[in-house]
């Protein structure tokens, strides 16, 4: 029996969006842990946002690739990498919110 690794193209639409959704979500994990880092200097409320925002965009495209896949793993529809998307996408939306509440917190304290 014969198995043919590469029958189907290897970077399919789908493996393709959740890739991108994915790495969205990791320059919003990078972002926001920057930004719960140096929670101290001040102008971390940019950074939060970003994060914040980086981390509902890599969510969001997890969730389109895991609905619009008609496969399991495997199947080049990318679910496998909706579904890492998904993860990343939340942890940089937690560190996001993480540091726009402290940052928020901050400010009370020093106005």
């Amino acid at each position: 029996m014969t198995v043919h690794l590469l029958a189907e193209p290897y970077l399919t639409p789908g493996r393709l969006w959740s890739l991108i959704a994915a790495l969205v979500g990791v320059i919003g994990v990078v972002v926001g842990g920057l930004a719960v880092a140096r929670r101290r200097s001040g102008d971390t409320r940019r950074g939060a946002v970003v994060a914040l925002t980086a981390g509902l965009l890599g969510m969001a495209g997890g969730v389109y690739v895991v609905a619009a896949a008609k496969g399991g793993p495997g199947t080049g529809y990318g679910i496998v990498g909706g579904f890492v998307a998904l993860v990343i996408g939340l942890i940089a939306a937690a560190l996001g919110g993480l540091a726009l509440s402290r940052s928020r917190r901050a400010s009370y304290r020093a106005g």
